[in-house]
């Protein structure tokens, strides 16, 4: 059996600046119809700045959807059309204030294929050359720096939780040998 879903009908139902939304009806590989409630999104990036010592630089910003302050990398939307390394290298400046010398792609996130088409790209920065954060009007930063090996078990006790950034933290870790070997 051939695992595929063929679009009947779509019906937009929201568009915005960051999502639109859409209900789908699909025939799923069996023939029968079923509905697909779908979020669309540009997609986005995580850019994670490794400097000289082995820190990763955070930034710690309250997200309004879960009425908290997290603890992540840098990450940011891409703008329509707006290749990832590029929008990453601006979420590095603008967030860190750094520069990176050498950036290296860590692979794609697919951070809720259930419902959205999100993807994020995720890079490491390294190399780094440091300078003054410049966040955008509506977003307030804090930075902190975290020893890799401290995150690592920050992320195994459930002390980041979000994905994308705990996505990068393990395989920058795992990667490690081959990401600092100069």
């Amino acid at each position: 059996m051939e695992l595929f879903e063929e679009t009947v009908a779509r019906e937009d139902i929201f568009s915005g600046v960051v999502v639109d939304v859409h209900v789908d009806k699909v025939r799923l590989c069996d023939g029968k119809i079923a509905r697909r409630e779908v979020v669309d999104h540009n997609g986005g990036v995580l850019i994670a700045p490794v400097t000289a010592a082995g820190e990763l630089i955070f930034v710690r910003q309250f997200r309004y959807p879960y009425g908290q302050v997290l603890l992540e990398l840098p990450a940011g939307k891409l703008e329509r059309g707006e290749e990832a390394l590029a929008a990453g290298l601006r979420e590095l400046h603008e967030e860190t204030g750094s520069t990176a010398g050498r950036c290296v792609p860590l692979g794609k996130f697919y951070p809720t294929p259930g419902y959205c088409s999100e993807v994020i790209h995720l890079f490491a920065a390294l190399d780094l050359t440091e300078g003054t954060p410049q966040p955008d009007e509506d977003e307030y930063l804090e930075l902190e720096r975290i020893p890799l090996e401290r995150a690592v078990e920050m992320v195994l006790n459930g002390e980041i939780p979000d994905g994308k950034t705990q996505t990068a933290i393990l395989k920058i870790y795992l990667k490690r040998d081959e990401l600092f070997a100069r």
